[in-house]
C-alpha cells in the first residue's frame, strides 16, 4: 500500500517515515501544503496522513481541494489542533479519522489499518480467501492454516490483490504500491514477487489477465 505523509516537523516526519516503512508501506513524504496538493494530483495513493498546520498552504485547504476533485482515498488527520470545533471541521470537510498529537504509534497504525480495510470494502480485520489468510496487524500469513513467511515486498503485492478478489491490477498499479519516489524500480520486479508468491501459496491463487495485469479470482 502507498501512503502520502504530509508533515512539516522534521523529527516527527522522520519517525513516521521509519515506522510506516517498517510496517511495509511505500511512503512519500512532503512538508508543505503545496507539495501535498501537487503529489495528490500526480500520484494515486491508498491513504493520506495529513497534518493541518503546514507552510505555504493549510492542511484543511489541501483536504477540501482533494474532495472537490472527487478523490476518494482515506484521509487520517494527525495534528496538535485539539479544539472540538476544529476536529468537527476536519471531519465535515471530508477527513475519515482524526488523531491528536502526541499519539501512540500503535494506535496510529491501527487507525491506518482500519481505514485501509474500510476502503477495500471489508469489515473483518483479517483477509481470508481461497485458503490464504493475511493479518495486517501481525503480518502473519497462512496457507491452509499453515504459516508461511512472506517478504515485505511479496506482502505488498499480495495484500491489494487479496483485499479485492476479482479486481485486476496492472503491473504499474502494483509497482506504485511497492515503491515510493526515492526507490529504484527494476523492470521485472512485480513478476519476480508474483513468481515467489506462487511458489509459496500455490500456482492458482494469483492469475494473469492477458494484457491487463493480475488478479485473485473471486472463487
Amino acid at each position: 500500500m502507498r501512503l502520502l505523509l504530509v508533515e512539516d516537523d522534521q523529527m516527527i516526519g522522520e519517525q513516521l517515515l521509519d515506522l510506516l516503512r517498517a510496517e511495509g508501506y511505500a511512503v512519500d513524504w512532503v512538508r508543505d501544503g503545496e507539495q501535498a496538493d501537487t503529489a495528490l494530483q500526480a500520484q494515486d495513493y491508498d491513504l493520506l496522513l495529513l497534518d493541518l498546520g503546514l507552510p505555504r498552504r493549510d492542511g484543511m485547504s489541501v483536504l477540501r481541494a482533494l474532495r472537490a476533485r472527487k478523490q476518494r482515498l482515506p484521509v487520517l488527520i494527525a495534528t496538535a489542533r485539539d479544539a472540538l470545533a476544529q476536529r468537527v471541521e476536519g471531519l465535515d470537510a471530508g477527513a475519515d479519522d482524526y488523531v491528536l498529537k502526541p499519539f501512540e504509534l500503535d494506535e496510529l497504525l491501527a487507525r491506518i489499518r482500519a481505514l485501509l480495510r474500510r476502503a477495500s470494502g471489508r469489515a473483518e480485520p483479517v483477509y481470508e480467501h481461497l485458503g490464504v489468510s493475511l493479518n495486517p496487524a501481525t503480518h502473519e500469513a497462512t496457507v491452509g492454516g499453515q504459516p508461511v513467511t512472506l517478504s515485505a515486498r511479496e506482502w505488498a503485492v499480495l495484500e491489494p490483490l487479496l483485499a479485492r478478489p476479482g479486481l485486476v491490477l496492472s503491473r504499474q498499479q502494483l509497482e506504485e504500491k511497492l515503491y515510493s519516489w526515492k526507490d529504484e524500480v527494476t523492470s521485472n520486479a512485480v513478476e519476480v514477487y508474483i513468481h515467489g508468491l506462487r511458489k509459496k501459496l500455490g500456482p492458482g491463487l494469483i492469475q494473469n489477465v492477458r494484457g491487463l495485469g493480475y488478479m485473485v479470482p473471486k472463487q
